[in-house]
């Protein structure tokens, strides 16, 4: 899933190449894909792109239409979604169905993006707003990991008793972490996913917080300015401990585990994160801490 990083890149590369172009044509490939109705698709037809931005992990394209009215698509990529650039789009319409194609724009200087969904489960969300708040997902999304100060994130920790793991990926808490970069921060803190917020002390969450602040440093760092198609592999070079069960950790080159839930799994070093235990791996157990 596209996390703050890539997505950050991917509107950085957007905003580059479609500033200032106007939408010329418009098709859609998959109806499930959109979750706004009205205004529908058409509307951009015209529009001019002001501005490609990012909230949380939410691409967000603001263009004007030729009525002065301000829309704004707004994209969340999900599991398996993703963008592909065009120098050149496809003449062709995109067949209603027919392809992993959800949406394609075509712009008037021959250019044009498609927004696409790999695998069975269709989770890509596109919403087509007057306003970025009219999303609820939107609205009630929480601070921007690189904008949040040690004390509030120690706030945050003692706010309610919670696994850590899920306190970072709450996107209404913290806007923009997901699976990946979570396992990834915690591997950096030496924490176990499943500490309880408020067993943290101020060095614990200092030390929390010098992780998250590197970890999501060094990703957008590395994907800046990278081409759409090449972000997915600079992820996958980055990770320490996520997605790299069964390796050995880079740090201290004990094997990386795995704790498996209905839909996900979380990856992590015993010897960095747990005092050399090892985690339950049973659904919904009570796993050691």
């Amino acid at each position: 899933m596209p996390e703050m990083p890539e997505v950050e890149a991917l509107a950085q590369f957007l905003q580059q190449r479609t500033a200032g172009r106007t939408v010329a044509a418009v098709s859609v490939g998959t109806l499930s894909a959109l979750k706004t109705y009205a205004p529908a698709p058409e509307a951009l037809l015209g529009a001019a792109v002001v501005d490609v931005g990012r909230r949380g992990k939410w691409l967000d394209v603001r263009t004007v239409t030729p009525h002065d009215s301000e829309l704004h698509l707004l994209v969340h990529l999900a599991r398996a979604g993703w963008v592909r650039w065009y120098d050149t789009a496809p003449a062709a319409a995109v067949r209603l169905g027919c392809s992993p194609v959800a949406l394609r724009l075509a712009l008037d200087d021959g250019s044009g993006l498609d927004l696409t969904e790999a695998g069975t489960r269709k989770r890509l969300a596109v919403h087509l707003v007057a306003r970025p708040e009219q999303v609820p997902a939107v609205a009630t999304l929480g601070r921007e990991p690189l904008e949040l100060g040690a004390a509030e994130l120690r706030d945050l920790l003692t706010a309610r008793n919670q696994q850590v793991k899920g306190l970072l990926r709450d996107q209404s808490v913290i806007a923009g972490i997901g699976n990946a970069y979570s396992d990834e921060i915690l591997h950096a803190a030496g924490t176990s996913p499943f500490a309880l917020t408020r067993s943290f002390d101020d060095a614990a969450a200092e030390r929390l917080h010098t992780a998250m602040v590197r970890v999501l440093r060094s990703a957008v760092d590395a994907a800046a300015g990278r081409p759409a198609a090449e972000l997915k592999d600079t992820k996958r070079r980055s990770m320490q401990v996520h997605g790299r069960a069964g390796l050995p950790c880079p740090v201290c080159g004990d094997t990386v585990r795995e704790v498996s839930f209905a839909d996900s799994a979380l990856q992590y070093c015993p010897t960095c994160q747990t005092g050399g235990r090892v985690l339950a791996d049973r659904r919904m157990s009570r796993l050691l801490r």
